[in-house]
C-alpha cells in the first residue's frame, strides 16, 4: 500500500513538471503579436521562434531518453525544469531578437529533459495493466500545458507583456525544487547502461527497424498538425474576426480543459473497451474535419465549439500513442520516450515554420494542408494495422 501512494503520488508530481514544459512551448503565442513589435519583427519571426524551441527538442530528446535508461529520471527532470525556468526568464529579459531564440533554444533543451525521463518514469511506476491510465493522467497534463499555455498568457498579458514569461520561468523553477524534494529516484536498468549510446542520426534510423515505427510516424504527423493549427489560430481569428488575446485565450483555455476531463475520467474506459489504436484512428479522422471546418464557421461560439472538438480529438491521440509506444518498448522505455519527443519536436519544429509560409500566402492554406495532412496519417495508421497488427484493433487483454 505504502508502494502504492508513493508512486501515486509520484504520477501527480510528474503531472504538474509535464504541465510546466509543454506550457512553456505554447504560452508565447497570444503574447508574441504585440511582443515581437517591440523589437520591430514581423509575424514570421512567430513561427520561427516555435521552431527553433522544437529543433532543440529533436536535437536532444533521444539523448535525454538514454541517459534516463543509464542514469535515473529525477535528476535529468530537474536539471531540465531548471534550464526551462532559466529560459523562460532570459526570454522576459531578452533586449533582441538573436537572444529571444537563444532563449528559445535553450527552452527546447529544457524541455527535452523534461518530458522523456518523465514519460519513462511513468512506465517505471505504473504497471503493464495500468500503463494506459498513467499516460493518460500525464496525457491530460501535457494538453493542459501544451494548449492552455497560450491561454494563460494572454491572460497573464494583461499585466504586461514580459509578465508571462517571469511567471513561467518561476513555475519551472518551483517544480525543480519540488521534484527534488518529493520525486522518487529509480535505478536505472543495469543492462541499458553497458549499451553503446548512438548518435542522433543512427538513432533515427535505428528508430525504423522498431515495432513501434509507424506510432513514432503518426506522433509525428499529428503533432505536425497540433502545431500547425495552434501557430495561425491567433493570427487567423485576429486578421478575419478582430479577435483579442483575451478571446485567443478562452477558445485555447476551454478547448484544453475539455481535453483535459475527457482524458482523467474517459480515456481508460476507452482504452479498455476499444483499445488504443481505435482512439488513434478515430480521433485522427475527428481532427482532420475540425480543422477544415475553423474555415467555414463565423461567431465566437462556433468558433469554440469547433476548437474545443479539435483540442478534445487531438488530445485523445496523444495518450494512446504514448501508450502504444510504452508496451512495445519493453525494457527501452527511455530510448522509445526520447524517439516520441523526438518525432513530436519535429513535427512541432515543421508545423510552424512551414504554416507561417502558408498563413503569409493564403490564411486558409494552413488548415486545408493541415486536414489533408491528418486525412493522410489517418489512412497510414489503418492501412498498417489491418495488415501488419491487426490486434491493436482489439482491446489489450495482456
Amino acid at each position: 500500500m505504502t508502494q502504492q501512494k508513493s508512486n501515486k503520488a509520484a504520477l501527480y508530481i510528474l503531472m504538474f513538471n509535464m504541465f510546466i514544459a509543454m506550457g512553456s512551448i505554447g504560452i508565447i503565442i497570444p503574447v508574441m503579436p504585440e511582443y515581437l513589435k517591440i523589437f520591430g519583427a514581423a509575424g514570421q519571426v512567430l513561427g520561427m521562434l516555435i521552431a527553433t524551441f522544437a529543433l532543440a527538442q529533436f536535437v536532444f530528446s533521444p539523448i535525454a531518453g538514454n541517459l534516463s535508461d543509464q542514469y535515473g529520471r529525477k535528476n535529468l527532470i530537474i536539471f531540465g525544469l531548471i534550464v526551462t525556468g532559466l529560459a523562460q526568464i532570459g526570454f522576459g529579459l531578452a533586449t533582441d531578437v538573436w537572444m529571444l531564440f537563444l532563449a528559445r533554444f535553450l527552452g527546447g533543451l529544457g524541455s527535452a529533459f523534461v518530458a522523456p525521463p518523465i514519460m519513462a518514469f511513468v512506465a517505471d511506476v505504473t504497471t503493464y495493466e495500468e500503463r494506459g491510465k498513467g499516460m493518460g493522467m500525464l496525457g491530460a497534463a501535457m494538453s493542459l500545458g501544451f494548449m492552455i499555455g497560450p491561454g494563460i498568457g494572454g491572460f497573464l498579458a494583461k499585466v504586461s507583456l514580459h509578465f508571462p514569461f517571469f511567471t513561467a520561468g518561476a513555475a519551472a523553477i518551483l517544480a525543480s525544487i519540488l521534484s527534488y524534494f518529493l520525486l522518487p529516484s529509480t535505478k536505472p536498468n543495469t543492462a541499458q547502461k553497458i549499451q553503446k549510446q548512438d548518435n542522433l542520426a543512427k538513432q533515427m534510423a535505428r528508430s525504423i527497424h522498431m515495432p513501434y515505427f509507424v506510432m513514432l510516424i503518426i506522433m509525428l504527423v499529428f503533432s505536425f498538425g497540433i502545431a500547425n493549427f495552434q501557430t495561425t489560430l491567433s493570427l487567423f481569428v485576429t486578421e478575419k474576426f478582430n479577435y483579442t488575446p483575451v478571446d485567443i485565450a478562452i477558445i485555447l483555455v476551454v478547448g484544453g480543459a475539455f481535453g483535459v476531463v475527457v482524458q482523467m475520467f474517459i480515456i481508460t474506459p476507452l482504452f479498455n473497451r476499444f483499445g488504443e489504436m481505435k482512439v488513434v484512428l478515430v480521433n485522427l479522422f475527428i481532427a482532420a474535419v475540425a480543422i477544415f471546418l475553423i474555415l467555414f464557421v463565423s461567431g465566437f461560439a462556433l468558433i469554440l465549439v469547433v476548437a474545443t472538438i479539435f483540442s478534445t480529438a487531438t488530445t485523445l491521440i496523444r495518450p494512446a500513442v504514448n501508450t502504444l509506444i510504452s508496451k512495445l518498448a519493453e525494457k527501452e522505455q527511455g530510448f522509445a520516450a526520447g524517439l516520441n519527443n523526438a518525432y513530436m519536436s519535429l513535427g512541432n519544429m515543421i508545423g510552424p515554420a512551414l504554416a507561417g509560409l502558408l498563413f503569409d500566402w493564403n490564411m486558409n492554406s494552413p488548415y486545408i494542408f493541415g486536414s489533408i495532412i491528418l486525412l493522410a496519417c489517418f489512412f497510414l495508421a489503418l492501412i498498417w494495422t489491418l495488415k501488419k497488427a491487426p490486434h491493436l484493433m482489439h482491446p489489450d487483454t495482456k
